[in-house]
């Protein structure tokens, strides 16, 4: 099974820039283009947030079309520039989202389990799993022990080194981990937010984040240091599973 991951594409209306230098659009684009130049081709794509720039209308509407020439079914989690209920709007017609609270879902339909959650804590830019999003996932995972599952999510809940985005935090990360702990087919969970990609062995099992399709954070490891963008190439993930094991290649397109 081949799992491609697309993260932080921050799209903004047609023809913005954002941050006055990046076209997040186009480099969403060629990113959609040769995740549909792989073979063999992706079973699915994964999209782990942060998908708008500001949770606008409009800016979902441009999202959903340069994602609709995707060859691969779609599977999509809000992050921290996303707005909840925009969000559910804008993916209506996605069978899989639930129609009111958490954007929680299990997709059961491959060889590997995939879990979505919904890390947004409300107005804040850090991360959240709180005791009812715990709960639901405990429960989740105390459903199928013996299946490989991949759980993907926005926000990283463990510290990167990066300063300025660990200070944004995330609640309940010492949780979950104990709720992870417990379930050993967790084969990896995948992360976006961070702009960088980053892997650790957390809990008994891997988790990674992935790079930008639009630009990516500077490696700034230095304590009260603000952040910085620096616009390295765009990317996005490929999780591979086969032979009990899984995989993960990170890939580069040409801005």
């Amino acid at each position: 099974m081949i799992i491609a991951q697309v993260t932080d594409t921050h799209i903004r209306r047609k023809g913005k820039l954002l941050h006055h230098m990046v076209n997040p659009g186009k480099r969403l684009r060629k990113a959609v283009e040769r995740i549909n130049e792989l073979d063999p081709k992706p079973d699915v794509v994964l999209a782990t947030g942060d998908l708008t720039e500001s949770g606008k209308r409009k800016e979902y509407k441009r999202l959903r079309e340069l994602l609709e020439p995707l060859g691969a079914p779609l599977y999509v989690i809000p992050g921290n520039h996303d707005r909840r209920e925009a969000f559910r709007e804008a993916f209506a017609d996605q069978y899989y989202l639930p129609a009111y609270g958490p954007l929680h879902y299990v997709i059961e339909d491959y060889p590997v389990r995939l879990i979505g959650l919904d890390t947004m804590n409300d107005g804040e830019a850090g991360g959240i799993m709180d005791e009812e999003r715990l709960a639901w996932l405990d429960t989740k995972l105390t459903q199928a022990p013996n299946r490989p599952t991949l759980i993907f999510m926005h926000h990283p809940p463990f510290r990167t080194g990066i300063r300025a985005l660990d200070a944004l935090g995330f609640r309940g990360s010492g949780e979950l981990g104990a709720i992870v702990r417990r379930n050993p087919q967790i084969e990896r969970i995948i992360c976006g937010h961070i702009h960088r990609a980053t892997e650790m062995r957390w809990n008994g099992t891997t988790i990674c984040t992935a790079l930008s399709t639009a630009h990516q954070f500077a490696l700034e490891l230095r304590s009260l240091h603000p952040l910085g963008i620096v616009l390295e190439p765009p990317g996005f993930a490929l999780h591979i599973w086969g032979e009990g094991a899984m995989t993960t290649h990170h890939c580069h397109v040409s801005p």
